[in-house]
């Protein structure tokens, strides 16, 4: 009868897959199962039998056809029994981390979770040798009770616990299952390989010991207490070089940073040694820590020589996670690895700043983006359950895991006991796997501890004692995992405490043993930087004009629209003034100069790539690189980009309405930039003040970048810049802070005010041999300013001006002030002079303020030799734009029978006033003041 009422219920054979994913789909929204099924459900949820005038329940149709009628009373408990089996196997997916024995400490009770209790479900010791069918469980298709429970605990409450039921793609969630349930969780290598998983952790802890011994008390951010990273990082090189990776880029904080230095990357152990001893030669300016350094070198795989790099990183953690994505993108560029599969991306976290740093949310997010999107990042957690000193968790993060921020891009996450080195090695090979096969973001959560304090002079005991009693305690990884090969019979003893002295015996030496690493290795696809070395490229004369039947050609390609393309009627009026400044018979105004340097950089071979919040168009409606044709809004077949078509088989352009980011998108346009010399690369922010959400980059990176690691970058930033009246919030892009960040010849600060000026400064950034970055003040209300204009001649010869001199007709003698200015503020003076016809004024354009033009600023003082004194003019208020910065400059340069003076607005807390009328009471003072007789 047993047999009949399961070949019978709709519940057991050929329908249970079926109804098991109805079910799923009801526990996660109701809604998504159609009434009748939703009502079934309802009814066996609540033990509820619907029955009518003493006949079987009501069940849909569907799966009523066909069926006999057995007795009641017995078919619909053994039902509900197997609802419950199934709603069981469910609850473990979705909660069996929460019991996984996943702490090497045990230093948390595990909490109660009734879910994962047979007695929730109505389920009890007499059940457990019934027969149920386990639905989409892997394995066989009916077990007892007693074996599908053991089935579960031991494939999710084991050393591994995994997150993945909130992944929508069903196919992600299957693999994942298949992978997990197959083996139960439970890691199966030869011997051979676990050998080499002991000798990895052999490495991991003798560096660490051995630094503590001969540098005691000098930091260094000891990965002690997460050693099988080392194991794991072996295992994700040699395996990812077999499927067919050519190079790897890792970025990572300082924590355990020199350990996967030497014995990882390779790095010499005695080039390391010469570090801690101050010894090392240091190439760069200054120089930075020890555990800041970046690295490249290569490894043997099975599927050829891999090429590594660590990138450079400040103290900021996770700051570096956009810098490698950005790098990978461009080597996959490069490569044209469009999906990903030839460069891998690996970031190494801490959980305490993985929870808690935007960035890592704003990274996240790029990563399923068209323009971000590097296929899939490998995220490792080196899990210390402790931040800094931080000492509860709840004062660490407001969820329950440091990885739930993962699940915003529905990235699986598996957790591992850190002390089962062969669990972190299987579940590694399955997050490898899992990006490789679907391109997705994957995370592994090493549970581990920390042995020495934040660093090595803290004293963790003052604010975790019982943490660290725990941790004085332990044994170690090693000792662990090698007294449990000595078990199995593995090794014979004695043959651990070979591997330690083999490996102290190779530091003695100053070698590295790791033998999979290839020195001298120089990778066919490497950039080379060479020509960008000589720092007297900045004084290279370079020509950046073109010949005019040139420009007028390109001035074609830019407005040939398709004839079928229909424009927005603004649109088409812009598109149509710029085939007559093509044809010489309008003025250029910016955007089509602008568009023309893209145009002129494209033809001669050179890469651009655009980024920006709305780069497109154009925030002040300028650019319009990108056309949208007006009865279509699919992006793939409403847009046509004229940049596209300069010529056959130009070279990419590519423009990027970026993400609502700032911090994320300069970090990874900056990692771009220092991967790709001959690309322009360029981020622009909507407004200049926006950059302030991404100051750790600039400060960190940008601005520093060559001083601190050698880094050379061409990254361009365009920052709106200008007074008119709109407010605190979209006036400045605070330029003090660019000044302020400026020494030896680290980046440019430039200023145009004419379209020719703005193109030949694009041009020069990629003509020139140089490669620094190049911060643009850029203009808003200048876009359209009838007077801030230029011809298409302006464009053939010389190049950018770092000066622009008086243009007015006046008598050098009879000048009695020079008034020095730069950006927008110029049209105002020279308004202000033409209409109150003032012949003894010069007013000259300081158009780089970095690095400063000093002989060409000498020859414009020299030109006014009757000039009493020289006056610095800004729109900025006096604690704030270029004052500070130039007036030394400026005193440099002065007569000694000259005197110096300003004009600009009082200090101020705020970059700009908040009415229209105080703003224009202010620049009206400040542009008359500039003409005012001084006693």
């Amino acid at each position: 009868m047993l047999k009949q009422l399961h070949d019978d219920s709709p519940l057991f054979g050929s329908n249970a897959s079926f109804v098991e994913g109805l079910y799923a789909a009801y526990l996660q929204e109701p809604l998504s199962v159609s009434a009748e099924w939703r009502g079934y459900f309802d009814a066996l949820q609540k033990g509820e039998i619907p029955v009518e005038s003493g006949k079987r329940p009501a069940r849909p149709a569907a799966a009523a056809q066909g069926l006999e009628t057995v007795r009641e009373e017995r078919l619909l408990t053994t039902e509900r029994k197997q609802i419950a089996v199934l709603q069981m196997i469910n609850a473990y997916r979705f909660l069996g981390v929460r019991h996984a024995d996943l702490d090497p400490l045990q230093h948390y009770d595990k909490p109660h979770v009734p879910e994962l209790d047979p007695g929730y479900y109505g389920l009890a010791e007499a059940d457990m040798n019934t027969v149920f069918g386990t639905g989409s469980l892997f394995g066989p298709p009916r077990a007892s009770l007693r074996e599908i429970l053991q089935t579960l605990h031991q494939t999710y409450c084991g050393k591994i616990g995994v997150e993945y039921m909130y992944i929508t793609d069903t196919e992600q969630k299957r693999w994942i299952q298949n992978r997990i349930e197959g083996p139960r969780a439970q890691p199966d290598f030869e011997p051979e390989y676990k050998r080499h998983i002991l000798e990895r952790l052999t490495a991991a802890e003798g560096l660490e010991k051995y630094l503590h011994t001969r540098y005691v008390g000098q930091k260094r951010f000891s990965g002690e207490g997460g050693e099988s990273m080392i194991p794991l990082l072996d295992n994700l090189l040699q395996r990812s070089g077999q499927m067919g990776v050519q190079q790897l880029v890792i970025g990572m904080a300082h924590r355990g940073r020199l350990n996967v230095l030497v014995n990882t990357l390779g790095k010499l152990p005695a080039d390391l040694f010469q570090e801690f001893e101050g010894k090392h030669a240091q190439d760069l300016t200054e120089g930075d820590v020890k555990y800041h350094q970046g690295f490249s070198s290569a490894v043997s795989t099975p599927g050829g020589i891999m090429g590594l790099s660590l990138a450079f990183n400040p103290s900021h953690l996770e700051i570096v996670d956009p810098v490698v994505q950005g790098s990978v993108r461009a080597r996959q560029h490069r490569l044209q690895d469009r999906d990903g599969d030839l460069v891998l991306p690996v970031l190494l976290h801490g959980d305490a700043a993985y929870s808690a740093q935007g960035v890592v949310m704003e990274t996240l997010n790029l990563s399923q983006t068209r323009g971000y999107g590097t296929g899939g990042t490998v995220h490792i957690i080196i899990n210390n359950q402790i931040g800094f000193t931080t000492s509860d968790p709840r004062d660490a993060r407001s969820t329950l895991y440091c990885t739930d921020v993962s699940k915003m891009i529905e990235a699986p996450i598996f957790h591992v006991n850190g002390d089962d080195p062969e669990a972190v090695v299987m579940v590694t090979e399955i997050a490898l796997d899992f990006r490789m096969q679907f391109h997705k973001d994957v995370v592994v959560d090493m549970v581990c501890y920390r042995t020495l304090g934040h660093n090595e002079q803290d004293e963790p005991m003052v604010t975790q004692p019982l943490m660290y009693k725990i941790i004085g305690q332990h044994p170690g990884t090693r000792k662990l995992y090698a007294d449990k090969l000595e078990a199995e019979g593995v090794i014979d003893s004695g043959t651990a405490d070979r591997l330690v002295k083999a490996y102290r015996d190779d530091m003695d030496a100053g070698r590295n043993p790791n033998k999979t690493i290839v020195y001298g290795y120089k990778s066919p696809n490497a950039v080379d930087w060479t020509p960008f070395l000589k720092e007297t490229a900045w004084d290279a004369k370079v020509s950046t004009g073109l010949p005019l039947v040139e420009l007028r050609k390109l001035a074609e390609r830019l407005t040939d629209i398709p004839s079928k393309f229909k424009l927005h009627s603004r649109v088409e009026k812009i598109v149509s003034d710029r085939r007559l400044m093509g044809e010489g018979k309008l003025p250029l105004d910016w955007g089509m100069a602008e568009t023309l340097a893209y145009a002129a950089l494209l033809n001669d071979g050179y890469p651009i790539r655009i980024s920006g919040q709305d780069s497109g168009r154009g925030t002040f409606f300028h650019r319009h690189a990108v056309l949208h044709d007006q009865n279509c809004e699919r992006w793939s077949e409403g847009t046509y980009i004229p940049l596209r078509h300069i010529k056959p088989d130009q070279p990419d352009f590519v423009i990027i309405d970026s993400v609502l980011s700032e911090e994320a998108v300069l970090a990874f346009e900056y990692g771009y930039a220092t991967a790709t010399p001959d690309e322009l690369v360029m981020w622009e922010a909507q407004f200049g003040d926006f950059a302030n959400g991404a100051q750790v980059v600039i400060d960190q990176f940008i601005a520093s970048g060559q001083a601190k690691w050698g880094r050379l970058c061409g990254l361009v930033m365009m920052l709106p810049h200008g007074y008119e009246g709109q407010g605190p919030e979209h006036s400045s892009a605070r330029l003090e802070r660019y000044l302020q960040l400026c020494a030896q010849y680290n980046i440019q600060v430039c200023v145009p005010t004419t379209p020719a000026q703005m193109f030949h400064l694009l041009r020069r950034q990629m003509v020139r041999p140089l490669r620094k970055p190049l911060v643009i003040m850029s203009p808003k209300s200048l876009l359209r300013h009838k007077e801030s204009v230029s011809s298409l001649e302006d464009l053939v010869d010389g190049g950018f001006r770092n000066i622009i001199s008086d243009m007015e007709e006046l008598d050098p003698k009879k000048v009695r002030r020079l008034i020095a200015c730069s950006g927008k503020v110029y049209f105002d003076l020279a308004a202000h002079r033409r209409k109150n016809k003032i012949e003894d004024v010069a007013i000259i354009r300081i158009e780089q303020l970095y690095p400063f033009p000093h002989d060409d600023f000498q020859a414009e003082v020299e030109r006014y030799p009757h000039a009493r004194d020289i006056l610095w003019c800004q729109e900025e208020p006096r604690n704030q734009g270029a004052w500070h910065r130039i007036q030394h400059y400026l005193l440099r340069h002065k007569r000694a029978d000259q005197v110096l003076g300003e004009s600009l607005r009082p200090s101020s807390a705020s970059p700009a006033a908040g009415y229209l009328v105080k703003h224009n009471e202010q620049q009206n003072e400040l542009i008359v003041s500039a003409f005012r007789e001084r006693i």
